[in-house]
């Protein structure tokens, strides 16, 4: 079994990302789980803040589920054509050292999904992810993209994923990255 963390980028309630998580978790395969987390409770990363007082338990806490899992699915809004900046304060603070912990984002594997309104869905912010995935040493899967675009057409009301087609195109999304984190354990 394929454990991989899935950590929706978006504070908002009814966002398309979450839930395009909660979507990832009903298509995942009998071979893969998907645990989700969101961003909430992570504070603005400040220096001195992790000098005088270390790590914050939210933090911790996020950091110990990805050391819990075989792989991380980021699920990404696009902000102004880029990364949204609460998911990236969360990825910078996963990334400074916390003493009796391993690093926990080298050499892990990721991938990386997202659905906005607009009609090139989440192009941008994708993009803008590689050169932080690179800086980081994590193991990107570049074998497959999803990009839902147009999501208010996506989703209901209740926020379910009701296109079929984005259905089918995330099951096989995920069943490429769950081959890949396979790959990735046995090396």
């Amino acid at each position: 079994m394929v454990k991989v963390l899935g950590i929706s980028g978006s504070l908002r309630t009814q966002s398309f990302n979450t839930a395009l998580l909660r979507a990832a978790q009903a298509a995942a395969s009998d071979e893969l789980q998907i645990d989700a987390a969101t961003l909430h409770g992570i504070e603005l990363y400040d220096g001195d803040v992790e000098r005088n007082s270390g790590t914050p338990q939210a933090v911790r806490a996020l950091k110990q589920r990805v050391l819990a899992s075989d792989g991380l699915l980021l699920v990404s809004p696009e902000y102004n054509n880029g990364i949204p900046g609460v998911f990236k304060n969360a990825v910078d603070w996963l990334s400074r050292p916390t003493p009796d912990m391993p690093d926990v984002l080298r050499e892990r594997p990721v991938a990386v999904i997202g659905a906005s309104p607009g009609g090139f869905g989440t192009v941008m912010a994708q993009a803008h992810w590689l050169p932080v995935l690179r800086t980081l040493g994590m193991r990107h899967w570049h074998g497959g993209r999803l990009l839902v675009s147009r999501a208010q057409n996506v989703f209901g009301a209740d926020g379910g994923l009701q296109d079929e087609t984005v259905r089918e195109q995330l099951a096989e999304f995920l069943r490429g990255f769950a081959r890949f984190v396979e790959q990735q354990r046995r090396a």
